[in-house]
């Protein structure tokens, strides 16, 4: 991640009125506005959204402490940790209501580790909840019941989707793969019920 301080000129300690007046001094003297050869006006450019995107992080109280925080944490090394790192991430995300910032984390975790179920029943289930990506869950879902053909719990989830999507069949046949995988679980059976499949 970039030092945003650093890149401002300015100590981890400063006060927001400093963070302003680094980036107003820095955003005045270097503007790509004031380079004429394209490509010094093009590396201006690329530098000039970097000073803008640390001074808001930085200016914003809320952004600035999840950056700070994110700057304390040690960095994951390796697909598997920066995965797992991701996941955790996305958790507390998820009860907080802010979906789509954990869908962009359960993403990155799938991507560094894409044969792990419960990343790709995370994403799912994540997906599920905006309304414009219930084709691209059912997908995921399918994804996470091929790697754990043995989760009730992925398998419920999927019927859910499915059946949501209007997908009766294919969400029947997914609700009674969790039943038999789990027959006394009651939130299964409970299941059946709302989707009239009992």
């Amino acid at each position: 991640m970039a030092d945003f301080y650093g890149l401002l000129g300015v100590t981890a300690s400063a006060s927001t009125a400093e963070i302003r007046q680094a980036y107003l001094r820095l955003a005045r003297d270097r503007h790509p506005d004031h380079f004429t050869d394209p490509a010094e006006k093009r590396r201006a450019e690329v530098e000039f959204q970097d000073l803008t995107t640390a001074f808001n992080t930085l200016v914003n109280p809320r952004t600035r402490q999840e950056y700070d925080e994110a700057q304390a944490r040690p960095q994951p090394r390796g697909p598997a940790e920066m995965a797992a790192d991701a996941f955790a991430r996305a958790q507390p995300l998820l009860q907080q209501g802010r979906v789509e910032e954990a869908v962009r984390l359960l993403r990155a975790a799938v991507h560094h580790a894409p044969e792990v179920a419960a990343h790709q029943a995370a994403l799912g289930g994540a997906l599920a909840r905006l309304p414009s990506s219930a084709r691209e869950a059912v997908q995921v879902l399918e994804k996470a019941a091929q790697l754990d053909p043995g989760s009730a719990r992925v398998f419920a989830e999927l019927a859910v989707v499915l059946a949501g999507q209007g997908l009766r069949l294919r969400a029947q046949k997914a609700l009674e793969t969790a039943q038999r995988l789990a027959p006394h679980d009651p939130r299964v059976q409970r299941l059946a019920g709302e989707l009239g499949f009992s």
